[in-house]
């Protein structure tokens, strides 16, 4: 795992003893023949049943869109593997998308037999040390693959979910449980149903050994991330006698070699069973028909009434620092671990608050002690909630020349000043507030079925009562500072572990050797006949809803700045945005003058006592410069309540900003760190240079950066002026709140003042010039790294929004997910990368071309093959009308289903302007996608995709990677980091 702060999705679901608040009870009643529990004064509502087998069901009914967020959660994870077997949790996971004996096969009886004998045969190759023995068996067992995958139908869930109009399929695996999770059309839930209850009850393991090539490229992946190396050491550290510690959860090297479906199949007998279960749904849905339909297609799932918790050993008191190093090319950083056992629920409380009272990205002690005084790179603090123990982390990165003994000390600091009571009294009430907000800021958004849904798994697979759940805030706020201070001084002392990540190579790396195996046959127009059951169950047919901006928006003029409004009708929440049409390519140094304002106060407010200001009224601001150069935006946002004192704050601050030049040699200083460090960070190299390279060429958007010798130069004075100036420019307002046109007129006549005529904005400023690509080419960048990452790039037309339709329904049949063509033939039929995709993606404005994306990340022995396939498969479309028809009908459903609401119809029409059209361009791919054939995408492919001119980009160890083979696509050029990073 990547540890990320998440107190905005999991803080509430936090645990407690004790709730004693009577406002919150929980109570049983029946409804259409059904016991349910349920807690009052909840304000999610949500209904807990329990069926006969032991199945856990939480609904939770919502009205934003016709449509169900669905979790099915395991309570089982990588702590639950053997220690000789780590990594079944996991690849169980993976192989619950292959289906059973009812699905994913067109004749099972024929297929058990041959599978029985893989089963087997890798049963006997575990025991083999010899290597070529190993080998030959290997090729017996991928013979014997061949043959039964002529049975097969891979993807065939997939397919399925398709034709539903599920979106966002997954799942993961972590220590403690296995999720998977879908968001499906309300009116789709009883043929969902019927699919999950057959999916869940019983597992056959086919097209085994092609899945097997997909976790070791995961594992290789993991091996080039420095990040989860650093969590791998603090783990090891701290839960020496835990499987926390002791086994990780994609597994070892070695136990990968060697895979047992035996020992796969047990672990799904024992665990997989409906009293480890819990079956979660937010959405639009109706409670007695769902909770009907589950217990119709689980309520013969049969318990294991043997299953029990897993018990391990004590973990050693940690009486001093544990102190481990890492090497890898990324930045350095130093991480500290603490320890913490979850048995003492209602630490988690206090953990967190100490968590946000040293940073919340604002006003935290690391916020304004460290970041906001420039004395280190970047700080951080986060807490990892696992079952049995909480990690509180906290993590920092050193500016130049800065050691990370000293990063780590400067942390431990503020450590301190918590157990010494140096926090602003006020600061515990504003971040329980903050919270709150952040649950609010969750119910409005476009994910808040998920948030839901997630607080639902987190409550049941962590044994937390849903009256703990519901009553969270009351009782955190209930903690005092007093208790904090002691909490602090009982619990943190040198009681650590501490990992310095420093930039090197790392020399125990041991990549996962492929054996070879053989392309399995696809069968892609196959069905089952349990599929052919889930078609011809009748639904009710939704009807698409599109958005009519003139009845959604309100436009209107406050002065002579335009405003475009949408009402919030669901909480006290507000964003003001100033929305310039112009950036870098205007004003050179507005992004430099933008960073400064995080260090710059007023004349009246010092830099720190601002943010204290603005977070003592729920407010935040934020200033983005787009990386195209052509935009600028300035954002307010809070609590409604609170708007207008937080207007005159932001408007003070913008009118008459104060930094210092110390503060702003500080920040240079930072900024040329962070051009060291981006040039050791693999996802930054190709996300974000190499692909702009490949699009603009030397003169890009990306690396058109001031030097190091003007940012040096800078006088403060000149950035200040800079934001003073930017109101004198043409601007418009996008606001999202509660208040009225005369309310919001109000408040920008009285704190926004700008001049009657705007300085005008030149007609000549920096256009960056697409690349041509009548040659083709080949750009790579050698990187210390186990994988090798490609993209695929074809140039095509100027933005044409008549093709939007055939746009989408092509990258829905060619790329779209597992159930595409790319993933289909490159991952699952030949196991060649974990992480496949190709799309042609339409340009967002008028002035921009269309371009064809294509991603392999593969093992780099596997470049040559997998490139071949990549491009056998643009240029010779295999056809499936089958796939078609998949495609077609998920594209329709989705729309039909799909509901965009709230700040998002903002946002949608902005895009919609760039592409020069003002209405819902949703209509127009629904009616044409309804009339397409199949004829219709293959004259697409032909006259848009199929042998159009591809350059490559390419990152990789320059001993690794086949140049011999790169020279068939392309004249092949090194790209040096200077020239991607323009320093």
């Amino acid at each position: 795992m990547i540890w990320i702060k998440k107190y905005s999705l999991v803080i509430l679901f936090i645990i407690f003893t004790g709730c004693s608040n009577e406002k919150y009870q929980t109570k049983t009643s029946y409804s259409g023949n059904y016991k349910y529990e349920y807690v009052t004064n909840d304000p999610t509502q949500t209904r807990i049943y329990t069926l006969d087998n032991g199945l856990k069901v939480y609904l939770s009914h919502f009205e934003k869109e016709p449509r169900i967020q669905i979790f099915t959660a395991v309570k089982a994870g990588g702590k639950n593997d053997p220690e000789n077997n780590t990594g079944l949790a996991h690849y169980l996971e993976h192989m619950m998308f292959k289906g059973n004996k009812f699905f994913g096969t067109k004749d099972y009886e024929k297929e058990k037999p041959l599978l029985d004998s893989i089963e087997n045969l890798f049963n006997e190759y575990s025991k083999l040390d010899d290597e070529n023995e190993r080998k030959n068996l290997y090729k017996t067992i991928d013979e014997l693959s061949n043959k039964a995958a002529l049975f097969a139908i891979p993807n065939e869930y997939d397919k399925m979910i398709s034709k539903l109009g599920g979106k966002n399929l997954n799942a993961y695996t972590s220590e403690d449980r296995t999720v998977y999770y879908v968001d499906i059309p309300s009116n789709e839930i009883d043929r969902f149903l019927k699919l999950e209850g057959s999916r869940f009850k019983q597992i056959v393991n086919r097209l085994f050994h092609t899945e097997l090539e997909a976790v070791y490229e995961e594992k290789n992946r993991s091996l080039d991330s420095d990040s989860r190396k650093i969590v791998r050491a603090i783990y090891q550290s701290l839960f020496p006698n835990h499987p926390y510690g002791k086994q990780s959860v994609i597994g070892t090297i070695e136990h990968l070699k060697n895979p047992s479906i035996t020992e796969i199949n047990n672990y799904f007998d024992k665990y997989y069973r409906p009293n480890n279960v819990a079956i979660c749904m937010s959405g639009e849905l109706n409670f007695d028909k769902t909770i009907a339909l589950i217990d119709k297609y689980f309520g013969d799932w049969k318990p294991n009434y043997d299953l029990i918790e897993s018990e391990f050993e004590e973990q050693n008191k940690i009486n001093s620092p544990i102190i481990n190093e890492v090497f890898g090319p990324d930045k350095e950083s130093v991480t500290i671990g603490y320890r913490f056992d979850a048995k003492n629920k209602k630490d988690l409380m206090k953990l967190k608050l100490i968590d946000m009272i040293l940073a919340n990205s604002t006003a935290g002690l690391i916020d304004l002690n460290l970041v906001q005084k420039q004395k280190v790179l970047f700080a951080n603090s986060l807490v990892d909630e696992m079952n049995d123990f909480y990690v509180h982390v906290l993590e920092g990165t050193p500016k130049e020349n800065q050691s990370l003994e000293e990063v780590k000390n400067l942390i431990l600091g503020e450590i301190e000043n918590i157990k010494n009571g140096n926090f602003d009294n006020y600061l515990l009430n504003a971040v329980v507030n903050d919270l709150k907000k952040s649950i609010m800021l969750q119910d409005d958004s476009d994910n808040a079925n998920y948030y839901r849904g997630d607080k639902m798994v987190i409550a049941f697979t962590r044994d937390i009562t849903w009256k703990e759940s519901i009553a969270y805030f009351d009782e955190i706020s209930k903690i005092t500072k007093e208790d904090l201070i002691s909490f602090a001084n009982i619990h943190y002392s040198e009681n650590y572990a501490v990992v310095y990540k420093k930039t090197g190579k790392d020399n125990s790396i041991k990549k996962v050797e492929k054996p070879e195996i053989s392309k399995i046959p696809l069968n892609r127009n196959e069905l089952s006949d349990f599929h052919k059951r889930i078609d011809e169950i009748k639904i009710e047919k939704l009807q698409p809803k599109f958005i009519d901006f003139k009845s959604e928006l309100d436009f209107y003029r406050i002065g002579n700045l335009d405003v475009i409004a949408k009402e919030n009708k669901n909480n006290d929440l507000f964003n003001l945005t100033f929305k310039y049409e112009f950036g870098k390519n205007l004003e050179s140094k507005i992004g430099l003058a933008t960073s400064l304002m995080n260090y710059a106060g007023t004349g009246e407010l010092s830099p720190e006592d601002i943010k204290k200001e603005f977070y003592k009224l729920g407010a935040e601001y934020s200033f983005r410069t787009s990386g195209d150069g052509k935009e600028t935006s300035i954002s307010l946002s809070g609590l409604s309540e609170n708007m207008d004192a937080s207007i005159k704050l932001f408007e003070t601050l913008l009118n008459d900003p104060k930094a210092t030049q110390n503060s702003l040699n500080k920040l240079v200083d930072r900024i040329l760190k962070s051009r060291s460090d981006n040039k050791k960070n693999k996802d930054v190299i190709l996300g974000s240079r190499l692909i702009p390279f490949g699009v603009y060429g030397k003169d890009n958007p990306a690396n058109d950066v001031i030097s190091s010798k003007t940012l040096k130069q800078t006088k403060v004075e000149e950035l200040l002026t800079c934001i003073k100036k930017l109101k004198k420019y043409p601007h418009r307002i996008l606001y999202y709140g509660n208040k009225n046109k005369e309310e919001l007129s109000r408040l920008i006549k009285t704190y926004h003042e700008v001049p009657n005529n705007f300085i005008e904005v030149k007609n000549d400023i920096k256009y960056y010039k697409e690349k041509d690509h009548d040659k083709k080419y080949v750009f790579w960048t050698d990187f210390d790294m186990v994988q090798t990452e490609i993209i695929l790039l074809s140039k095509q037309e100027l933005l044409d929004n008549s093709k939007s339709a055939a746009i989408r329904l092509f990258n829905e049949y060619f790329g779209g997910g597992m159930n595409s063509i790319v993933f289909q033939e490159i991952r699952e039929a030949q196991g060649l990368a974990y992480s496949v995709f190709s799309t042609y993606s339409q340009a967002r404005s008028k002035d921009r071309s269309d371009y064809i994306y294509s991603y392999i990340g593969v093992q780099s022995d596997k470049q040559k093959e997998a490139l071949s396939s990549m491009f056998n498969l643009i240029n010779n479309l295999p056809e499936s009308s089958q796939a078609f028809d998949v495609a077609k009908q998920s594209i329709l459903n989705k729309i039909e289903s799909e509901r965009i609401t709230n700040s998002s119809i903002l946002s949608y029409y902005l895009n919609a302007e760039k592409r020069n059209i003002d209405y819902d361009i949703r209509k127009n791919i629904y009616e044409e996608v309804k009339n397409m054939s199949f004829e219709n995408l293959l004259s697409f492919h032909k006259n848009y995709i199929k042998n159009k001119s591809h350059n490559i980009l390419l990152i990789g160890n320059k001993e690794n990677i086949d140049f011999k083979n790169l020279r068939k696509y392309g004249e092949v050029e090194e790209i040096s980091l200077e020239t991607l990073f323009g320093y």
